[in-house]
């Protein structure tokens, strides 16, 4: 029997971790297509953040509470339902939601736990591995044999991306800002993690590859990096955009290469995509990455796990950056 009142995050007004607080209020139905969780961990992400700032508004059908990924427990199905049932053990990509003690989720963005996983592991899971597949593998197209750089190397996204491109059989480059994440990086795979801080990381990149330079770049800085990005791409290169933590407005920018060397440059947010897009990102991560995780050769890297009453602690360590890999709740 399902309680009729759940614990979320509530956020009264936008504004600083403090604004967040606990609430108490009904359980989300599970809908047509959907699946109803109860919640026992749920990954902090940087778009929480912004959405907390009242920089990333929900979609229109989404739950306004904060999060995006949860793993926990099937406790109802609903109506044409037929690939989980009542007591599996899932981890998903919300639409919003996570941050609550029950959270209604599509099935298509549902994935069972890797075997061994616990809640906390497969929490950490979704939002970085459908965004890292989604923006790496299937629009920039990265292969066996190429060469991508990734900045934010000791993110969540960072981390992930790492160690899927290295699986997958690419050369990794990547960024960092302290010798901490440098060593964190080349460690997870990264034949060569660049200090943004004390080195040029376009001209490490391109002599690293004899002036070739790399065949992907997955950027989650934007304008400041736009010209630098554009440079150390191979001919027929692509650079992938996934976040503007250093703006959206580039000036005075030479688009020279994008016509030179034929390059593509694209982004995306994975929130707005339809149900039938994410279902397929989906569905390849079952096929193609969760033996890796089964395996070890691929694991999410987990730098904090608080309770979730302490939710304003995890967005302040969030936005400090220090951390390397994921922050998760535990609910």
């Amino acid at each position: 029997m399902l309680p009729n009142q759940m614990r979320y995050i509530d956020l009264p007004s936008f504004g600083g971790p403090e604004v967040m607080t606990i609430a108490t209020g009904p359980l989300p139905v599970a809908r047509a297509g959907e699946i109803l969780v109860k919640v026992e961990a749920a990954g902090v992400n940087r778009p929480d953040v912004q959405q907390r700032k009242g920089a990333y508004p929900p979609p229109k059908d989404a739950s306004p509470i904060l999060g995006l990924e949860i793993a926990g427990e099937v406790v109802s199905v609903g109506e044409g339902v037929s690939e989980f049932k009542v007591g599996d053990k899932v981890c998903a990509l919300a639409n919003g939601g996570a941050y609550a003690e029950y959270c209604a989720v599509p099935a298509g963005q549902a994935l069972p736990w890797p075997k061994e996983y616990d809640a906390v592991k497969a929490a950490a899971l979704c939002e970085t591995f459908f965004t890292v597949w989604a923006n790496l593998f299937q629009m920039a197209g990265l292969t066996e044999g190429e060469s991508v750089l990734i900045h934010g190397g000791s993110s969540g996204i960072g981390t992930t991306a790492i160690q899927l491109a290295k699986a997958f059989g690419a050369t990794v480059y990547t960024t960092v800002g302290t010798e901490e994440k440098r060593i964190a990086c080349e460690k997870l795979g990264a034949k060569r993690a660049i200090n943004y801080k004390t080195e040029d990381f376009a001209e490490v990149v391109k002599a690293e590859t004899d002036g070739a330079g790399v065949d992907a770049v997955l950027d989650m800085i934007g304008a400041d990096y736009l010209e630098k990005n554009l440079s150390v791409l191979a001919k027929d290169g692509c650079l992938s955009i996934i976040a503007f933590l250093g703006g959206n407005v580039a000036e005075k920018v030479n688009l020279a290469p994008i016509m030179v060397k034929r390059l593509t440059v694209t982004g995306s947010t994975m929130r707005p995509r339809t149900a039938e897009e994410k279902r397929a990102i989906r569905d390849d991560l079952k096929s193609q990455v969760w033996p890796l995780l089964e395996a070890g050769t691929v694991a999410p890297v987990i730098h904090s796990v608080l309770p979730f009453d302490q939710v304003a602690e995890a967005h302040r360590l969030m936005e400090t950056s220090s951390h390397i890999g994921k922050i998760v709740l535990t609910v």
